[in-house]
């Protein structure tokens, strides 16, 4: 488990490695103390006895939030441990994980407990998943979970088999492109939404980007995401 400190009120927590269909993924959570001192937590990661001490070193853990249907494994785990923060996901997550209790599925509208700090913009129009892109407005960041991965050599050559490599290359999902998976891409039948979501994310300004897997960006945000969105305005 490694911390960084993104700017002011913003962390990124690095977890462990997990299989994703036989490819290796690392797992990454965002943590923001709000204005009002209370913890919003992105996409978490397994909670070991450390993180949970050291989390609660920063303030009150209250809101859990999944970005998308794939990032959900973890949910449970703080839960229990955080009963009294609200869970927040895309109706997709809410459909899988009926076993936990979410707040009001998030489509469009930011949620006024935290709509101070963050905006928030729905990637639609793909038959396999939708995904909802997070800004952080103190420090200019912008947060994808699967939007775009960013997987760097050095990490596919400890983690990806040989022959897995030249598949990250050829789907760009890697430096220097940071694409969304293929599959993904292709599954978007209907682009209209989602280049206006870009538009909006854009529109944000961002300076540094995170995305789930692989090198996060800490400055030059539009440019990188115009580039990991080439795909999209074809």
């Amino acid at each position: 488990m490694v911390w960084e400190r993104i700017d002011d009120a913003i962390w990124l927590v690095e977890g462990e490695i997990v299989d994703f269909y036989g490819f290796p993924y690392n797992t990454r959570s965002v943590i923001v103390r709000l204005a009002g001192g209370d913890l919003w937590v992105w996409s978490p990661i397994t909670l070991s006895d450390t993180l949970k001490s050291q989390v609660d070193a920063l303030g009150r853990v209250a809101h859990l939030v999944s970005p998308n249907s794939i990032h959900h494994l973890f949910l449970g785990e703080w839960s229990d441990a955080y009963p009294d923060a609200t869970m927040w996901g895309p109706r997709e997550t809410v459909r899988k994980r009926t076993d936990l209790s979410f707040a009001p599925t998030l489509e469009d509208k930011v949620p006024a407990a935290w709509g101070a700090d963050i905006d928030m913009v729905r990637f639609s129009g793909s038959f396999f998943m939708d995904e909802l892109v997070f800004f952080h407005r103190p420090s200019a960041t912008a947060i994808f979970a699967d939007l775009s991965e960013n997987f760097s050599d050095a990490f596919l050559k400890e983690h990806w088999q040989w022959w897995a490599r030249p598949i990250a290359k050829l789907w760009k999902i890697c430096e220097p492109w940071g694409y969304a998976p293929l599959e993904w891409r292709l599954s978007w039948w209907n682009r209209a939404p989602a280049k206006r979501a870009l538009q909006t994310v854009l529109a944000w300004q961002p300076e540094k980007v995170v995305m789930a897997h692989g090198v996060w960006q800490r400055a030059d945000g539009v440019r990188y995401i115009e580039r990991a969105f080439g795909w999209l305005k074809k």
